[in-house]
C-alpha cells in the first residue's frame, strides 16, 4: 500500500486524458443539469444538527485497503436510507478503478434524495470540476496532498464561480497550511494517510485545534461507533464523514439513527 496515492493520481491523469478526448471540456455547458438547484452542503454542516452532530453518509462499494465492502450496493436505495437515517449530506465515491464507483451513482442517488451531494474523487484538473457541476454535484472534494498550493486556491476559486461548495481534505500541518493559503472554509481532516492507508483518529484531534475560528471541520475515516464520535466531539468536532461502517450495516437507517442517539447520550453523560 505504500505510496498508493501516487499510483492513484498517475492513473487519474490517464483517465482524464481519455475523458477529454471522448468528451472535450468545451462541450460542458458550465451549469447544472436542467431543472436542478444547488443544495446547501456547507450550510448543513455549519452548526451541529438534531443530535448535536452531523453525518455525511458515504456511498462506497470498495476501497484499496478493504477490498469489496458491498458489491451489490444500490445507490438509489442507499441514498434514500441515508436521508431517512437523518444524514446531513451524502458523499458518493465516483472513482472506478480503485473504489468501484461510477459517476452514474451520484446522478441516480441524487434523484432519490433531497440531501446535498458531495462528489468524492481524486480531482486534479479543472475538467473534473466542470464535470462535477454537469452531473449535479453540490460540492466537491479537493485533496490538499495531491495539489500545489496555487492549484488548490485556483480550484477553490473556480468552484466558487460555479456555485459548488468545497471540502478541502487535509492529513497534516503542511496540508492545513495549503488550506490556509487557499482560504478554504470547510476542512475535512482525513484520519487515513493516503500514502500508507493507515488510520488514526488522533489525527483529527491533533489538527482541529489548529484551524481558524471561521473554518468548519469534518472528521473523516476510522469512525466505527458512537464511542469514536464522542472522542472527537470532546476535541470540538461535530461533523463526521462515515462510509464503511454504514455500508456494512444490515439496516443503514437504524444504524445512523442509533449512532447519533448513542453519541448524544454519551456526550450528555460526559458533560454532566
Amino acid at each position: 500500500m505504500k505510496d498508493f496515492l501516487k499510483i492513484i493520481v498517475e492513473h487519474k491523469k490517464k483517465e482524464i486524458a481519455f475523458a477529454k478526448n471522448k468528451y472535450p471540456e468545451k462541450l460542458f455547458k458550465h451549469k447544472r443539469p436542467e431543472n436542478q438547484k444547488k443544495r446547501p452542503f456547507f450550510h448543513n454542516l455549519a452548526k451541529p444538527g438534531k443530535y448535536g452532530i452531523n453525518i455525511i453518509a458515504e456511498i462506497k462499494r470498495a476501497s484499496p485497503s478493504k477490498g469489496i465492502i458491498k458489491k451489490d450496493l444500490d445507490p438509489e436505495k442507499t441514498a434514500l436510507a441515508y436521508e431517512l437515517g437523518n444524514a446531513s449530506a451524502i458523499s458518493v465515491l465516483t472513482d472506478k478503478k480503485f473504489f468501484r464507483g461510477e459517476i452514474h451513482d451520484l446522478i441516480v442517488a441524487r434523484k432519490a434524495s433531497t440531501l446535498p451531494f458531495l462528489r468524492k474523487d481524486f480531482l486534479i484538473s479543472s475538467y473534473q470540476i466542470y464535470e462535477s457541476l454537469s452531473i449535479g454535484a453540490d460540492a466537491i472534494l479537493l485533496i490538499a496532498k495531491i495539489l500545489s498550493k496555487q492549484q488548490l486556491k485556483d480550484y477553490l476559486n473556480l468552484a466558487k464561480e460555479l456555485d459548488l461548495d468545497v471540502l478541502v481534505e487535509i492529513n497534516s500541518k503542511d496540508d492545513l497550511d495549503a488550506a490556509f493559503y487557499a482560504n478554504a472554509k470547510l476542512i475535512g481532516i482525513n484520519n487515513r494517510d493516503l500514502n500508507s492507508f493507515e488510520t488514526d483518529i488522533q489525527t483529527s484531534k491533533n489538527l482541529v485545534p489548529q484551524l481558524n475560528r471561521d473554518q468548519v471541520a469534518v472528521c473523516a475515516s476510522g469512525i466505527k461507533n458512537s464511542s469514536d464520535i464522542v472522542q472527537c466531539t470532546k476535541a470540538g468536532l461535530y461533523n463526521f464523514l462515515i462510509g464503511e461502517s454504514i455500508v456494512r450495516s444490515k439496516n443503514p437507517v437504524d444504524f445512523l439513527i442509533n449512532l447519533q442517539k448513542e453519541a448524544q447520550e454519551k456526550t450528555d453523560g460526559y458533560s454532566t
